[in-house]
């Protein structure tokens, strides 16, 4: 157990793996993966490690996926990408606006992966994976079988998806395919995006507002380690919205589809005054409450207790339950977050 886990995730928590596998392609990502299987061992596969939390030291291998690759075909209504799954999300959506791509814009500077995109279905500032994606691609770990699925087929929902359900354990995420319209349509109902002008803005303008909001909120991992957005935005039936509104009519809210409404989580912590709190090397960040960071050598367990105290805050003043988003990762794979900080 001496191989450290510090540099691959970006919570910077000091943990150890077995053994941590670097793959460049499918073929190698099967043999890790079958090696470690047959020798007992349980198998981890990740990204750049933006969303886990490891609780403790794990018990077998970690394979780093660093399938790069991202090839574009263009049709009369619209651009095919395939993005390899170790390409860096980031530079996926530089590199469709540098190429006059538009469609990614909104999710600029989200850490992480593109093959980490679909199993979160990740979203920011009013769009959401899903509304790009066209295809999955994953290969079946046990048998080795490549499996292609639609959009409809991953089962997206918010922060959601078959990868962290039917699919968890079984099959691992090689590329993604995604549909970039030409007709560009910018989404503009979130933060300071509603203040462009929707008629005469372009997709470099939606893009550098995104990185500005993200960077002034937002801590960098390399300064103060932590794993981005640490709980989920709650969404709430509509009857608890209305008792919740009738106390606090000002609570910022968005009305969804299916009736249901989903508030946002760094506002109840923040009214909270829980900016700046901490548990030992923990805190909650003092730009954005929404962010939990490795303030000084934190431990996991500071950061369980940190959430904890957090969820019992938001849960007192308002009876709203935060949920984490971030994967919390034990000795043999990933357990339930909520159960963690409950």
């Amino acid at each position: 157990m001496n191989h450290s886990l510090k540099s691959w995730n970006t919570f910077g928590i000091d943990r150890c793996a077995r053994n941590i596998v670097c793959i460049e392609n499918s073929q190698q990502l099967l043999q890790t993966w079958q090696q470690a299987t047959a020798n007992e061992q349980p198998v981890l596969i990740l990204g750049e490690g933006s969303n886990v939390l490891f609780l403790e030291d794990y018990a077998g291998t970690v394979i780093i996926n660093r399938i790069k690759g991202i090839t574009v075909r263009e049709e009369p209504d619209a651009w095919h990408l395939h993005v390899g799954a170790g390409e860096n999300w980031h530079h996926l959506v530089q590199y469709a606006l540098e190429n006059n791509m538009p469609g990614l814009e909104n999710l600029a500077l989200i850490p992480g992966c593109a093959g980490s995109a679909p199993i979160q279905n990740i979203g920011a500032y009013g769009v959401e994976l899903k509304s790009v994606c066209e295809y999955v691609d994953c290969v079946e770990l046990a048998t080795g079988e490549q499996k292609r699925l639609t959009a409809q087929a991953c089962a997206f929902g918010y922060r959601d998806s078959i990868f962290k359900h039917e699919y968890q354990d079984r099959f691992a995420i090689v590329a993604l395919g995604l549909r970039l319209a030409k007709t560009w349509q910018p989404v503009l109902s979130y933060g300071d995006l509603t203040r462009l002008e929707p008629q005469s803005v372009t997709p470099r303008q939606v893009f550098d507002a995104v990185c500005q909001m993200r960077t002034s909120k937002l801590p960098d991992p390399k300064v103060n380690g932590n794993a981005g957005s640490f709980f989920k935005n709650p969404v709430i039936a509509s009857e608890l919205a209305t008792a919740l509104l009738a106390s606090f009519p000002h609570v910022p809210h968005y009305p969804q589809a299916d009736g249901s409404v989903k508030l946002a989580a760094g506002w109840l912590i923040d009214q909270c005054q829980l900016k700046g709190k901490q548990i030992g090397g923990a805190a909650v960040h003092r730009q954005q409450a929404l962010v939990l960071i490795n303030e000084h050598q934190a431990t996991s367990a500071d950061v369980v207790a940190l959430a904890h105290y957090v969820r019992e805050q938001v849960g007192s003043k308002f009876n709203v339950w935060l949920e984490p988003e971030v994967r919390f990762i034990g000795t043999t794979g990933e357990v339930n977050a909520v159960e963690t900080i409950a």
